[in-house]
Order: C-alpha cells, then structure tokens, then sequence
C-alpha cells in the first residue's frame, strides 16, 4: 500500500514521461478525482497508506491519461462558465478561451430585455447553458448537426436544471428567429491541420473541428444565414482561429456587416462580432484589416 505521497509523485512522472503537458496538475486531479479527496487533504493525508485497490483505480486512470486521453473525458464533469457540463467523446471538450466568447455573449446582451439567442454547433452545451444560467430572462435555443452531442448538452441542462430548446439540424436551417444574438463557437481549423493535430484532439469528434481549406466553410454559411434571421441591431458572435478571424471580419464588412475582432486573454485575435445596420443606414466602410 503506498503513501498518498508516494503514489502522486509516481503519476505525475508517469505522466511527465507520456509528453502529457501538465502532468503535475493532470496527476493531481486524477488522484483527488479516484479517492474523493479535497485538495487539503494531499497536504494532511500525504504519509497515508492507499489501500491496493484505492491506487489501482488511481493508475488505470494515470494510465489512460498517458495515453493522450483528454483529462475532462477521465473526470467525466467540468465546471465551466457557471454550469456544471459532462464531457465525453460524443462532443468538444470546452476550452477556457471560449469563456471569454460567454463573456462577449453576455455584454452584448446587456440592456436587451428577455433576449432571444441561438446557440449553433451547441456541443456540450457550454454556451447555452453559461447564458441561460446568468440571464435567465433569455429565450435560448440550441442547435448541433450531431445527435450524439444534443444529446450530452440535454443531460447537462438537466444536470443544471435549465431550460433551454434543442434542436438537430444544420446551423440555423428551419430556425426563422429573429434572435437578437446568433452565437457560434463552429469548426474553424484548416483542413491541413489534422495531420498535426495532438493527441488529445484526436479524441474530439472531427464533425466539431474541421472546416475547409481555410477553415472559414462553416462560418460563411453560418454568417450568410444569420442575415435573414437577426434582429435589426442583432449581433452575430463568433469564436474563430487567430488565422481566420482577420479573414472572415473583411468579408463581412465587404458584404455590408459592421464587423469587428475582438482578442482573447492572450490578446490574440480570436472573437468576430459583427452587426447589419438597420435598413437604409450605410454601414461605415473600413479598408485594411479588421480590428
């Protein structure tokens, strides 16, 4: 029977030694998550014996984590945004970066009574949910092509106790609104990316990642939907890769939209948000790249 101590420091260089980029932090979780420990108790509890089948529950998941599988698919619960969200193979793992896209949601919002939002390519859910949970005044519905994912982001909202519509289909096809916010985190890396992709990626389904040689398919289609079913004044937020974002903005505005990149916490250029102007207003023409 090792020491709690003893068996920490044996995953996290199991870890260390698969390539796993936290593995300290990876190791920590995975052992608070297999014994039902708070964090103090890794400081009070170190010198205690783990009886033999306590450490093998610890390992096999060490193990599988070794093995590139994403450390929210092991805990099998994430907290995100606000909300408590289950995490599976059937959708993306929520990123941290694409709280931020929560964050731009909600001010958006501000000011706009009993708001009407469409959530597009919902995922887990994380989106909806998030708004759902900090503006309960809002009509949310949420939509995703796959199956399997609307039905992981019901099991979250009623894991949440949320209501929220969802809806199979692609983007906002059979959605007429009007919706004051069309919100999207879509599949928006290039083409050539998969053969690169980590490993952890590897476990997302490919449905949630990919689009086009320029990773701009779904968002196009999206964008040109979300003009015929936006409120005057209505806002389309975006989350995109750094390389596109730019990309997509010019085209928008190019079209008519007034369209900007916003950055993440890292500054990068990551967020689209984009407005048509109400009827017979010319929309104010920029030229070089968005900003």
């Amino acid at each position: 029977m090792p020491p709690l101590r003893t068996l920490l420091t044996e995953a996290r260089e199991r870890l260390r030694a698969a390539g796993v980029p936290s593995p300290e932090a990876d190791a920590r979780a995975l052992v608070l998550h297999a014994l039902g420990l708070t964090g103090a108790a890794l400081l009070t509890r170190a010198g205690e014996a783990v009886p033999d089948a306590d450490a093998a529950r610890v390992w096999a998941l060490v193990q599988e984590r070794a093995a590139r599988v994403p450390l929210q698919h092991l805990l099998g619960e994430v907290e995100w945004g606000g909300v408590r969200l289950r995490t599976d193979g059937r959708a993306l793992v929520p990123r941290p970066e694409t709280e931020w896209l929560l964050h731009l949601a909600l001010e958006a919002l501000r000011g706009v009574p009993a708001p009407r939002v469409v959530d597009v390519g919902t995922g887990t859910g994380a989106l909806a949910l998030g708004l759902k949970a900090a503006r309960p005044d809002a009509s949310v519905t949420a939509t995703d092509l796959s199956p399997e994912a609307l039905a992981l982001a019901r099991e979250n909202a009623a894991l949440n106790g949320l209501d929220v519509a969802f809806v199979q289909g692609s983007l906002l096809a059979g959605r007429p609104g009007p919706f004051d916010l069309v919100l999207s985190n879509p599949p928006y890396l290039p083409d050539g990316d998969r053969a690169g992709a980590g490993p952890e990626v590897k476990h997302d389904p490919d449905l949630a990642l990919y689009a086009g040689a320029d990773g701009l398919d779904v968002a196009r289609l999206l964008a040109a939907q979300a003009a015929s079913v936006l409120t005057p004044g209505g806002v389309l937020l975006l989350e995109l890769d750094p390389r596109n974002a730019p990309t997509l903005a010019g085209e928008l505005r190019a079209q008519g939209w007034e369209a900007e990149v916003l950055p993440d916490l890292t500054g990068r250029e990551r967020f689209v948000r984009a407005t048509l102007p109400p009827p017979g207003v010319s929309p104010a023409r920029e030229s070089g790249a968005a900003g």
